[in-house]
């Protein structure tokens, strides 16, 4: 699977997860972490956007662990995986 297949299924997987309640969401959350894991095979622009995303993927399961708002985290992991996904086009 190339970097731009990842990013499209972390960000699939971040719309469905997002809809879900807490104890739904986080598993989901969890499961993304071997196709947003690096490599160092990608060039860095494309491996700085990688890990934008999972730094924002983190931050919303970090909230959503914590009971706090998340609605803004939501949004920020979307755009990073986006960002992402264009880069890995």
């Amino acid at each position: 699977m190339n970097d731009f297949e990842k990013a499209a299924k972390v960000f699939e997987a971040l719309q469905a997860a997002e809809r879900e309640p807490v104890e739904k969401a986080l598993p989901i959350l969890n499961g993304l972490v071997g196709l947003v894991q690096g490599s160092g095979e990608q060039p860095l622009e494309i491996e700085e956007a990688r890990s934008g995303a999972f730094m924002a993927i983190c931050e919303v399961g970090k909230a959503l662990h914590r009971g706090q708002p998340a609605d803004q985290l939501w949004a920020a992991a979307m755009g990073a995986t986006e960002r992402w996904m264009s880069l890995a086009k």
